[in-house]
């Protein structure tokens, strides 16, 4: 059979991956799609600059519209990363009738909606595996392995960065400022790591997460998020006594009452197999009724887990060349007319466990207010540590833990705590995970 072209948009560090990949293990990936795969045209920014893989064969140009636009390619594989132009140069590939690979989270996460629209319009495939977690076969398993379940929860470390910092943090002692400044000197984090350490690029992989995992459309912009950068080295110390870890985690639950999508730092059981997973991992867990809780783990970046994700997409996409395209699987895992439109929860709406810090003159009565006002709101207490003040003039420093609760209620009472006469400021809450055996 004819060879299957691609147009590599892009040709950085993942796009080198992919070219590196395709060559080295082409017999055997030929054998697995059928026909060879090769890349035939690529569009950079710099013709000149050298390049981490050989590009021999390869048409390198300037120009991502004359790609998109040449018959001769059969798919288009988009590297270029961000929103505007990648969106545009994905919907004309769409328009022109050629199947789509991308890596880019963003771009799916914001646009996805309408791009799976305009492709299953066109009977053409848009593959985005390595946009969730690299190397890690997540939308492939959710989509397809599990696909005979209800999905109860998601929840996971879904960027590497973050998890590296903390980490650090835990094991080495260090502040967030010196964890940060580690990460970008081994490669880990960005110049500008708002994305990461803000929680944004792991928001974009929950939206499209949430959404494979529960039949609902892409909804980044409803997904409560918070960042990394204000967790203390304290707070991983008193975790950590109480018997947990904070990851930052996203997290993509099921209530009676809607979908709660949501990132932030959150307090693990040093039990549960999420605690254990250290540096720059990643690594997601999955709960299905029939199948109860899955895990998957492994490299969540780099040129070599990426460009495997991207491969296998092209293999799959390939595969799927010749198939109806009612036949094939679903862009979101469910059939385009059955996608629902369940309510996305707020804050008040949470329902987990709480650890809070407040730091409180030490005098006596004050445990005695503060566990009264939890069960006022009927809320049960997991664990208390208290730490006395090292001299008669500090103040005592409490953390709790407590059971699952609305947030609404947890509010209630720390609302109460910080207009007490004795609470000094700078009371710190953090969510508490709680993960099914």
């Amino acid at each position: 059979m004819q060879p299957v072209n691609i147009g590599l948009l892009g040709l950085g560090t993942v796009g080198a991956g992919v070219v590196d990949l395709l060559s080295r293990n082409r017999s055997e990936i030929t054998r697995r799609a059928g026909r060879d795969i090769r890349v035939t045209r690529a569009a950079v920014r710099n013709p000149d600059s050298p390049r981490d893989c050989d590009t021999t064969g390869i048409d390198i140009g300037t120009d991502c519209h004359a790609i998109v636009n040449d018959p001769d390619i059969d798919v288009v594989l988009e590297l270029i990363g961000g929103e505007h132009e990648a969106r545009d140069l994905v919907m004309a590939a769409i328009a022109s009738g050629k199947h789509v690979v991308t890596a880019n989270k963003h771009l799916i996460a914001l646009h996805g909606n309408e791009i799976f629209a305009a492709a299953d319009a066109a009977g053409v495939v848009v593959s985005f595996e390595a946009a969730v977690a690299g190397g890690i076969p997540i939308i492939k398993a959710i989509r397809e392995s599990l696909a005979a379940n209800h999905i109860e929860w998601v929840a996971g470390i879904i960027n590497g960065t973050g998890n590296f910092i903390l980490s650090q943090m835990m094991f080495e002692g260090v502040s967030f400022e010196e964890a940060l400044a580690d990460a970008q000197r081994r490669g880990f984090a960005e110049a500008d790591p708002t994305f990461d350490v803000e929680g944004i690029d792991a928001a974009h992989k929950l939206a499209i997460i949430g959404s494979i995992a529960f039949g609902i459309p892409l909804s980044f912009d409803r997904i409560y998020t918070q960042g990394i950068r204000g967790i203390a080295s304290d707070d991983i110390e008193y975790a950590a006594e109480l018997g947990y870890r904070i990851k930052h985690l996203g997290i993509a639950r099921r209530q009676e009452t809607g979908v709660e999508l949501r990132v932030h730092p959150t307090l693990v059981s040093e039990k549960a197999l999420l605690a254990s997973v250290e540096g720059e991992k990643n690594a997601i867990m999955v709960y299905g009724d029939a199948v109860g809780p899955t895990v998957y783990y492994g490299s969540g970046a780099g040129a070599g887990p990426t460009a495997s994700s991207v491969v296998a997409d092209l293999i799959d996409t390939v595969r799927m060349m010749s198939v109806d395209p009612k036949g094939r699987v679903p862009h979101l895992a469910f059939q385009p007319d059955q996608i629902t439109h369940e309510p996305i929860l707020t804050e008040p709406d949470f329902e987990c466990g709480h650890y809070f810090r407040v730091q409180v003159a030490d005098q006596i009565g004050v445990m005695a207010e503060i566990t009264r006002a939890l069960a006022e709101q009927q809320i049960g207490i997991e664990a208390i540590l208290q730490k006395d003040p090292p001299t008669a003039e500090d103040d005592a420093r409490v953390m709790i833990v407590t059971k699952p609760a609305r947030e609404r209620r947890l509010m209630k009472v720390l609302d109460h705590i910080r207009s007490l006469p004795y609470t000094r400021e700078g009371l710190v809450h953090m969510r508490v995970a709680q993960f099914e055996d």
